[in-house]
Formats: structure tokens, C-alpha cells, sequence
């Protein structure tokens, strides 16, 4: 038979029902369960007046009347809170005739004792008798709100039992109702959905009621006339949501695998390197170069490169800005995807593409390396075929050189936080530095007794050679106290180092007066900050030796960063014999020195020097690009090197 109600109007009806019953129950419940709070804290109330009774008997007996008068005070306002309640709390008596009865004698009795207890003479006569008579007046009142909460709780559970029947009738009458209206139709498409399941897309549900579910079953036999339209495409679907999931997963894996390389990367080299292959692997390219530029982008230094040929590694170490495809990258470009042009017979002149196009590149892709609109670099990824960039392999390189410049601010940063600690130990050297003065202020004290002795003596020679000493070491003492304030508040700059070594420069000339000629070489890998001091350290204990020893007119400072750093310092002074032995050895602790910073960097120091043609230093760093570890850079000679002293 044909029903003409809808699904909703029928659940509707029975949960209407239901929920007046309940609501009208739950309101019931409340009611009484509100009465039997309120009662139970008025019966509190009540009791607690026996207990101010004894109280005001034991003072009256103490004749404390502070005391009392503070009691009396206490029972007349229990006295007034049980007559008028307090709904807040909640707090009232439930009230009927009993309970009034038993209240209005409790309080006519009060009214009689209270002005005998406010008066001092006459509280004393009240006797326990009257004590005890009113607190057994106390005690009915309580007894009988007791017995009335004992009526309300069991009303109380009168009604609970009653929602419980209520209860198990609502549910057997919904599930009734459920299996009528709800779990049959259910049933119906549930065994149309099996067949279905079995591959029978012929199979079709009766509809017998027009309400939600009988919608339900139209919908199902439509859906099933679909099916057998789309079944053919289904294996292609599952195949591309399938793929998309995996290239999904494998995107995540890159991110993950990089954000741990470079939160381990210790250097700049190191993290070069691992992050290049890293990228070259996840982007599926043949080769990759990682571009180093400056502020300006003028120029591209190789940092890095994966899979490259050499030809190419070697001719674009340091590239020209527009030179070629790679190094034209902004920082709000994102990647470019660069198609080589192929090389004919017919072009007369060769192009930027040449190299690459010989080796069997064909596409170019560049991802601008950028931190806060500020270019640091970029990734050029070579493919020997067509490759082109989809958006979301153009998302995922611009999070993976967004963690690439992440990681080159943060190794810049913990740099500079190196330099600076370096920067306040070389404070802290200076000062101790500054106290190795005290052996010449001792040999000056010596000179300044035979002085004295001289004098006493009226030895004019004696004190002649004295003052002569005296003069000496003052002025070898100052020279060396300005050498060291100089020097070793020296600052290195953060990108390049020319700025430093021309104000070493012109300190040394101003100090000593010879000629200074600095020739710069190169545009290569900027040095780390920590590096540059120990270089300009190094350079000024250098000079230090010409100009105590070497007594030189002009001196050549040469540097080179190309392919590696070299730093040359050559004077034209006396000299020295390399195979001869030092004949004061604590004459050599700045060479000591210049071993022990040149060894912190990784670097080797050379000196060449022979009598009447001047000496040669040479400080020598290790291959950046080429090692990725600086531990394996060119050794520190461990002999020790002559200095210009005779």
C-alpha cells in the first residue's frame, strides 16, 4: 500500500511524542529534585539553630556578651533566611502545615527567649530546662522538613522509575517504527546493492513509498543504469587518482628528505653539494649547478655541481649576469623552463646554448634561490629531453630552495655570530697582549737604577747610556702597543674582504712608514667572516715581521680567489737564510701564531726568503668548491718557518 507520508514527517511524529514525554518528565524531576536541594539546605539551616542555642546558653553562662550578642544576631538571621527562603542558593522550607506549625513555634518561642539573653542580668537565669525545651521545639521542626524530603524522594524516584518504563516503551515503539519505515526499504537496497556488488548492473529496486527512502530507491536504479555507462572508464580513473596520490606521496618524501639535509648541513660546501644532487635526484634531471650571486646579481659563483660535465663546470665558475641562459633568474620570477636551440650546420655564429647543446641538453630549468625578495642564487636543472614545468612541480621546487635559502641565512647567521665571538676574544688577546709589555717596562726599570747610579755618581757616560736604553725601549714599547690596538680590532666585512685588507694596509703605513701596493684578483666564493679574521690576522703578523725585522721600503700584498684563495706578502728587505736556525726562539711566536690561525682555517703557509732579496709569505685556503669536507683541505706545514729576523 502506498504511503503518502514523507520519512521526515513520519520520524518526526514519533520523536514529537517522545520528546514532549520526556520534556514533561525531565521538568518534573527537576522541579522536585529543585525542592529537595532547597529542603536540604534549609534542614542544614534548621540544625544548625540547635547548635547556636547551646552556644548562646554557654555564653550566657560565661557572661561573654560580645559573644552573645553575635549569637543572638546569628539565630535571628537562620530564623529570617528559613522564612523567606533564598532561591539563589537555593534554600527554602517545603513548606506545609505541619512544618508551619512546628516553624511558628520554634519562632514564638525565640521571640520569648531573645530579649532575656540580649539582657546581661537576665540571660543568666535562663535555665537548662528552657534550653533544652527549645531545642527540642529545633529538633521537631527539623524532623519534619526531614519527613517531607522523605515524600518528595520518593516521588522523586516514583518518577524515575516511571521515565525508565517511558524509556523502554519509546525505543521498542522506535524501533517499530525503524524497521517499518527505515530497515525494511534499507533491506530492499541493501540486497539491490549486493547484486550490484556481484557485478548484476541489471538489478533494480522496487519502489513501494514515495518518502525519502522511496527517492532513494529511484536514485539507486539510476545510478545503476550509470554504472553500466561508466564501468569501461572506471580502471582509467583509479589508475590517475592513483598516480596523482603517488607523485603526491613522492613530493613529500622530497620535502622531508631535504628539510633534514639541510637542518645537519655544518657548512655552506657541505650543504651545496648534498642539496644540488638531492635536488638533481627528486627533479629527475641528467645535471644541476648551484649559482652563488650578490646583492646586485652581477655575478654567478659556482658553488656546487652534480653530474656536470667538467667543460662546463670549469668555463662557468664565475658567470657574467646575462652571459647566458643561466644567471637571469629575479626572485619573483619562480622557475623557467629554457628550451636549447639546436645547433646546424647553417649557423655561422656560435650561441650561449653551444656548450650545452653539445653535451645533449635540451631543456633548462632555473629556480631562483631567494629569502624575503632578496636573490641569493639559483639551481639550473639540465635535461637531455623536453621537459616541461607543471605547477605542481613548480610549487614543490620553490619550497625546496625556500629551505635552501632558510639553511644559507642560517649558516650566514651562525657565522657572523662566530666572528663576533671571535671579535671579543681577539678584545680579550689584545688586552693580554698588551701586558706582554711588562718585560721591557722591567728592562726600563733596570735602566732607570743604573740612572739613578749614575747620577749619585756624576758618571755623565753611564747616565748618557741609560737615558739612551731608556729612549729605546719607550719607543719599541709604544710601537708595539699601537701595533696591537690596530690590529686586533680589525673588523672583516660580510661579503668581501678588499675593504679590510686596504685599512690593514694603510695602518701599517702610517705606523711604519714604508709602501704598501695591494693587487686584487678574482671574483670568487665570498669568504665566511671567520675566515676573513683569521686571514687579516695572519696578513698582520706578516707585516709585523717587516716591519721589525725585514727593514724593507716597499711591500707587495697579492690576492687571488680564483680558483682558490692564495694571499701573497713579499717585501723588499734584508731577508733571511731559510737553512739556518733561529738563535732566540721566543722571537718566532708570532710565526707560531700565523701556524696555529693558518691550521684553524684549513689552510697551508709558505714562506720563501733569501739574504739581500727579501721574503715571501704565502697563504694558501683549500679548494671550497672541490671538497665538501673542510677537514681534508691543504695542510699546515708543521716545521717551523724562518722569519725576518737575522
Amino acid at each position: 500500500m502506498k504511503r503518502h507520508w514523507s520519512l521526515t514527517a513520519k520520524i518526526a511524529l514519533f520523536a514529537s511524542a517522545f520528546l514532549l514525554l520526556s520534556l514533561l518528565s525531565i521538568g518534573i524531576t527537576l522541579s522536585i529534585s529543585w525542592n529537595l536541594e532547597g529542603g536540604a539546605a534549609a534542614m542544614n539551616v534548621a540544625g544548625r539553630l540547635r547548635m547556636m542555642t547551646y552556644q548562646m546558653a554557654l555564653a550566657a553562662s560565661t557572661a561573654d556578651q560580645s559573644a552573645l550578642t553575635t549569637d543572638i544576631a546569628q539565630m535571628q538571621s537562620s530564623l529570617d533566611l528559613l522564612r523567606n527562603g533564598n532561591q539563589a542558593r537555593p534554600l527554602f522550607v517545603p513548606w506545609d502545615a505541619t512544618i508551619r506549625a512546628r516553624f511558628d513555634a520554634v519562632e514564638a518561642h525565640w521571640q520569648t527567649l531573645r530579649p532575656r539573653w540580649a539582657n546581661p542580668r537576665l540571660a543568666a537565669r535562663i535555665t537548662q530546662h528552657e534550653v533544652d525545651s527549645y531545642v527540642h521545639q529545633v529538633d521537631a521542626l527539623v524532623s519534619a522538613i526531614e519527613h517531607r524530603l522523605d515524600f518528595w524522594t520518593t516521588v522523586l524516584h516514583g518518577f524515575q522509575m516511571g521515565m525508565a518504563v517511558l524509556v523502554v516503551i519509546a525505543a521498542l515503539l522506535m524501533f517499530y517504527a525503524a524497521y517499518l519505515f527505515v530497515l525494511e526499504p534499507v533491506g530492499r537496497l541493501s540486497r539491490g546493492v549486493q547484486a550490484l556488488a556481484q557485478g548484476d548492473y541489471s538489478a533494480r529496486v522496487s519502489v513501494e513509498t514515495t518518502d525519502e527512502l522511496g527517492d532513494l530507491a529511484q536514485g539507486f536504479n539510476r545510478m545503476t543504469q550509470q554504472l553500466q555507462t561508466v564501468y569501461t572508464e572506471l580502471e582509467a580513473r583509479v589508475a590517475q587518482k592513483t598516480t596523482a596520490l603517488l607523485t603526491e606521496q613522492q613530493r613529500l618524501a622530497a620535502l622531508y628528505k631535504v628539510s633534514a639535509l639541510v637542518s645537519g648541513a655544518q657548512s655552506l660546501t657541505t650543504l651545496a653539494s648534498d642539496f644540488t644532487a638531492a635536488l638533481r635526484d627528486i627533479a629527475g634531471a641528467d645535471a644541476a649547478l648551484l649559482r652563488w650571486t650578490d646583492e646586485a646579481a652581477q655575478r654567478y659563483v659556482l658553488l656546487a655541481a652534480d653530474c656536470m660535465p667538467a667543460e662546463i663546470t670549469e668555463s662557468e665558475r664565475c658567470l657574467v649576469a646575462g652571459a647566458c641562459h643561466c644567471g637571469q633568474v629575479r626572485p619573483d620570477q619562480g622557475p623557467q623552463a629554457i628550451q636549447f636551440r639546436t645547433i646546424t650546420s647553417a649557423d655561422a655564429n656560435q650561441s650561449p646554448d653551444d656548450a650545452c647543446v653539445r653535451e645533449g641538453y635540451v631543456t633548462l630549468v632555473s629556480v631562483p634561490v631567494s629569502a624575503q625578495q632578496r636573490l641569493l642564487g639559483e639551481i639550473d636543472l639540465f635535461y637531455r629531453f623536453t621537459h616541461q614545468l607543471d605547477p605542481q612541480q613548480t610549487a614543490l621546487f620553490e619550497a625546496l630552495t625556500g629551505h635552501l635559502a632558510a639553511a644559507m641565512e642560517s649558516l650566514r647567521s651562525a657565522a657572523l655570530e662566530r666572528e663576533a665571538a671571535v671579535a671579543q676574544e681577539r678584545t680579550l688577546l689584545a688586552r693580554e697582549l698588551h701586558d706582554s709589555i711588562a718585560q721591557a717596562l722591567a728592562f726600563m726599570k733596570i735602566q732607570l737604577q743604573l740612572l739613578r747610579t749614575g747620577l749619585k755618581a756624576h758618571n755623565a757616560r753611564q747616565i748618557e747610556a741609560a737615558v739612551d736604553e731608556l729612549d729605546a725601549g719607550v719607543r719599541e714599547s709604544l710601537a708595539d702597543v699601537r701595533e696591537l690596538l690596530l690590529h686586533f680590532r680589525t673588523r672583516a666585512q660580510e661579503q668581501s674582504i678588499e675593504p679590510a685588507l686596504r685599512s690593514t694596509l694603510q695602518k701599517f703605513e702610517l705606523q711604519s712608514g714604508v709602501a704598501t701596493h695591494l693587487t686584487f684578483n678574482g671574483h670568487g666564493q665570498p669568504l665566511d667572516p671567520d675566515v676573513q679574521v683569521q686571514v687579516l690576522h695572519v696578513l698582520q703578523e706578516a707585516l709585523s715581521n717587516v716591519r721589525k725585522h725585514a727593514r724593507a721600503s716597499h711591500v707587495r700584498v697579492e690576492v687571488r680567489s680564483l680558483p682558490r684563495w692564495r694571499i701573497e706578502v713579499s717585501d723588499d728587505g734584508i731577508g733571511t737564510d731559510l737553512n739556518s736556525a733561529p738563535a732566540d726562539a721566543s722571537t718566532h711566536v708570532g710565526l707560531q701564531i700565523m701556524r696555529e690561525r693558518a691550521r684553524q682555517i684549513n689552510a697551508a703557509l709558505h714562506i720563501e726568503s733569501q739574504p739581500t732579496h727579501g721574503t715571501r709569505v704565502i697563504l694558501e685556503l683549500p679548494d671550497t668548491f672541490r671538497s665538501t669536507d673542510g677537514a681534508h683541505g691543504l695542510s699546515v706545514p708543521s716545521t717551523p718557518e724562518p722569519s725576518h729576523a737575522p
